[in-house]
């Protein structure tokens, strides 16, 4: 029996300042915790969050002696070439390379896009079998997603971003490579209930409906994430690495976990319902 194809789970918000590398590394601690085998891409070429994070992550451990789960990487490299066409061509060939290589022994594979449009970016949003978007929980954000008039908080018209995962999912509908499902995630909420946080919460729910995502409850506005990052760690790492848990922690750790659950990630450790 061939095995399966690694789920593929793209970060994508062309803005920036969303909390994606955070919520990427969450995401990929949640899922190593099932047993599944987790390979990373940053196709951030300048920021390079997300692999600062794990780098972060590996000194951590190598300098408290403590063995964490940690991903498979690959880095991929932009093309010199002067020609644009010859360029886009070699980055897509260094990107199918890396996708191959690590779907040789990966249940998932995360992949962190830029916060503007790149070739790469195009690549990875094709690439994705669910699109994590996560954006801050403001009408600033939500610019990323559509067109708003100001005077009457009406949605116009779908953004360029959205019109781009639009493009994707045509795309891999030519190709047969399934549905992509989008999940647009609510981050750096405030935790007190008020009236911008409900407007934009329903402006999403009517968003949604027309142009095709679910909407995610994400990461609050928290002083940890910003702390955790120094570290490498996650909220699902506070217990190894020693860390004193407050009711704080608690609250942030299951909101995090009803995100992981809201993303649906197909357990590829366990077999198929075909299997035998």
């Amino acid at each position: 029996m061939r095995p399966r194809k690694p789920h593929i789970i793209v970060f994508g918000n062309e803005k920036g300042g969303s909390g994606k590398s955070t919520t990427a590394m969450h995401v990929f601690v949640a899922l190593a915790r099932r047993g599944m085998r987790v390979g990373a891409i940053d196709l951030d070429l300048r920021q390079q969050s997300l692999f600062r994070y794990i780098d972060n992550r590996r000194g951590w451990c190598e300098r408290k002696g403590v063995k964490l789960v940690q991903p498979r990487t690959i880095r991929i490299e932009l093309s010199n070439d002067p020609d644009r066409e010859t360029a886009w061509r070699i980055e897509g060939e260094r990107f199918d390379a890396a996708i191959a290589d690590l779907s040789r022994d990966c249940d998932a594979i995360l992949i962190d896009c830029p916060g503007a449009y790149s070739n790469l970016s195009r690549l990875g949003h094709s690439s994705a079998d669910t699109l994590v978007t996560p954006i801050n929980d403001s009408f600033v954000d939500f610019d990323l997603l559509a067109r708003v008039d100001p005077s009457t908080l009406t949605i116009t018209g779908p953004s360029i971003y959205s019109e781009m995962v639009w493009e994707a999912r045509k795309l891999r509908a030519q190709v047969g490579m399934g549905n992509l499902d989008w999940v647009v995630v609510r981050n750096r909420t405030p935790l007190e209930d008020t009236r911008n946080k409900r407007r934009v919460g329903e402006m999403l729910q009517q968003l949604s409906r027309r142009i095709g995502f679910r909407v995610s409850q994400g990461l609050s506005e928290r002083p940890i994430f910003r702390e955790l990052f120094l570290s490498g760690l996650t909220l699902l790492d506070l217990r190894e690495s020693g860390a004193k848990m407050d009711m704080s922690h608690v609250a942030a750790r299951q909101e995090m976990r009803e995100m992981i659950s809201t993303l649906q990630i197909p357990d590829h450790t366990a077999p198929p319902v075909n299997a035998r």
